[in-house]
């Protein structure tokens, strides 16, 4: 593949709308492309700038969120008498 703007050869998350294919169909296909790709998340995450600190306090909030998660899921059921 070429860097020239003439190629056939588009870049990033591309759909070709078939013959007597619904435009609708197309929009469909190519939502799942996105989304498969994670490109709406990292345009998401670039939208605003996040101080290094600020990052760091959220992914280790996330992480504990997991751990108790992950806690929860194994402890035994409360016993129902």
């Amino acid at each position: 593949m070429h860097d020239k703007p003439d190629n056939k050869f588009a870049k990033g998350s591309t759909v070709h709308v078939r013959d007597n294919e619904n435009i609708n169909q197309a929009l469909r296909r190519f939502k799942k492309k996105v989304e498969a790709a994670g490109t709406l998340e990292d345009i998401r995450k670039k939208e605003f700038y996040e101080k290094p600190t600020t990052e760091r306090k959220r992914k280790k909030g996330a992480a504990k969120a997991r751990w108790r998660k992950k806690l929860r899921e194994q402890q035994l059921p409360p016993k129902l008498f």
